[in-house]
């Protein structure tokens, strides 16, 4: 019984440990130097974990939509900085800073969006200077 026991509970915290494994840094993903700027329309907010990813459209120097998505902090997080699942809907025209993906696909880490008014909604990204 304690061979069994020593063994589900070892199983158990390698389980439960994965996922720190399988979770990236800014700088594995991010290039720090590639910092971008877009405009665009909010297509969809995904709260989900472990991060969640802003998708929005922009329209490029050849008239052509171009799909970015946008990684922010976890749900908790975006709470945590005033965020519900109302702040922003699909539509929306935001200007997005943040730091593009080392593949150069349209993905990025931002902190923060800015509306058209002048306000900003902090997102949370995973960059840490």
């Amino acid at each position: 019984m304690n061979k069994l026991f020593k063994t589900l509970v070892g199983s158990l915290l390698l389980a439960a440990a994965l996922p720190a494994v399988a979770h990236h840094s800014f700088y594995a993903e991010f290039d720090a130097n590639n910092e971008v700027t877009n405009l665009g329309v909010v297509k969809e907010m995904m709260w989900v974990n472990p991060h969640s990813w802003l998708v929005f459209e922009v329209e490029n120097e050849n008239g052509e939509i171009e799909e970015w998505r946008v990684e922010g902090g976890s749900p908790n997080v975006l709470m945590r900085l005033g965020w519900d699942r109302d702040s922003l809907p699909p539509g929306t025209a935001i200007e997005v800073t943040g730091y593009q993906a080392k593949d150069g696909s349209f993905r990025m880490n931002s902190r923060g969006i800015e509306f058209p008014d002048g306000r900003t909604l902090e997102l949370g990204g995973s960059r840490r200077d």
